[in-house]
């Protein structure tokens, strides 16, 4: 019979988990490896989810980890830009890797990219950024001289990434440091000194969900999906990761919602209460997929902050905006 968890006991839990309540002690990669990564299209609401759950924190901090490379931004779950430890970064982007959404017909289709594109595609990247940081424009003037890329080059310059996320996942390039507002790639390599390469999946797929579950457990299989990859990856892959976890992980009753949820955290969620703690954060990573604390009022003149109590967003605050 399965333990039964209530999600009082779960937020709570979460809460403490995610150094939200007590904030933590831990350091800038300490954070970011506890929360799996924190999503950072937005470089002052990942500065912000960081230093929330810092007792001391500085600004300009996060900037100072990404420059000494104890970080490394990259497109990561969901293809969306994250700060990643170099030690562990390469974990999560062998699963996104895994899923190979680059050979699906409907990409050839749309950006002309067949098997042999590719095959050329990596080595031009790996061979542009070698000893170097380029921006995005130098970056593509390098690849589409190369003899059948020509033709990616509108594809390339689309803000969205789309064809170098891909090679992001298989570890060819990370985000360098700004040059002005325009952005740079490096190898991985060149990021970091710690960067510890991408692994095989079944050797990565423990380590992401464990440290997923050590953060935002209990979860569905469901969940670890839609938070890793939207979809990207297959349900049945995944199940067949969670299955070869074994007894490390144990099945659980939420309020009547089946979930996992690592066998060695069960006591400690099972004896958890609630505290009534407010908290304002950035982008929330309470539930395991970032949403926004801020939303505007259809008529947007006014906005709303999401305020999480107690491990939920139980209610907002109003603020009525002048609109000129």
């Amino acid at each position: 019979m399965s333990a039964r968890l209530t999600w009082p006991q779960v937020l709570a839990w979460r809460m403490r988990r995610q150094l939200v309540e007590p904030i933590g002690k831990s350091s800038v990669p300490e954070v970011v490896r506890r929360l799996c990564g924190v999503q950072a299209q937005v470089a002052s609401s990942a500065e912000l989810a960081i230093r929330v759950r810092r007792q001391a924190s500085r600004r300009g901090e996060v900037a100072r980890a990404l420059s000494e490379g104890r970080l490394i931004k990259t497109w990561a779950m969901r293809g969306t830009l994250h700060l990643l430890t170099p030690e562990d970064g390469g974990a999560v982007l062998s699963l996104m890797a895994s899923g190979r959404t680059w050979e699906l017909p409907s990409w050839e289709r749309y950006f002309g990219m067949t098997s042999k594109h590719w095959d050329a595609f990596r080595p031009a990247v790996r061979e542009a950024l070698d000893g170097k940081v380029l921006t995005r424009d130098e970056l593509i003037a390098a690849v589409v001289a190369q003899r059948g890329l020509s033709h990616i080059g509108d594809a390339l310059r689309s803000g969205w990434g789309t064809l170098l996320k891909p090679l992001a996942w298989q570890g060819d390039l990370v985000f360098g440091p700004n040059r002005g507002t325009r952005v740079t790639f490096v190898l991985p390599t060149a990021a970091s000194t710690r960067w510890a390469g991408v692994l095989e999946p079944d050797e990565a797929a423990p380590i992401v969900i464990v440290g997923y579950l050590g953060a935002y457990g209990p979860a569905t299989i469901d969940n670890f999906r839609n938070w890793l990859s939207r979809g990207r990856v297959s349900a049945r892959q995944i199940r067949i990761w969670f299955k070869a976890l074994g007894k490390r992980i144990t099945e659980v009753d939420v309020d009547g919602e089946p979930r996992y949820v690592l066998a060695k955290d069960l006591d400690e969620i099972a004896s958890s209460r609630p505290t009534t703690s407010h908290s304002l954060l950035g982008w929330t990573h309470i539930g395991g997929y970032s949403a926004p604390p801020l939303m505007a009022g259809p008529d947007r003149s006014t906005i709303f902050l999401r305020l999480p109590v107690a491990g939920s967003t139980t209610g907002t605050l109003k603020s009525r905006l002048s609109v000129s």
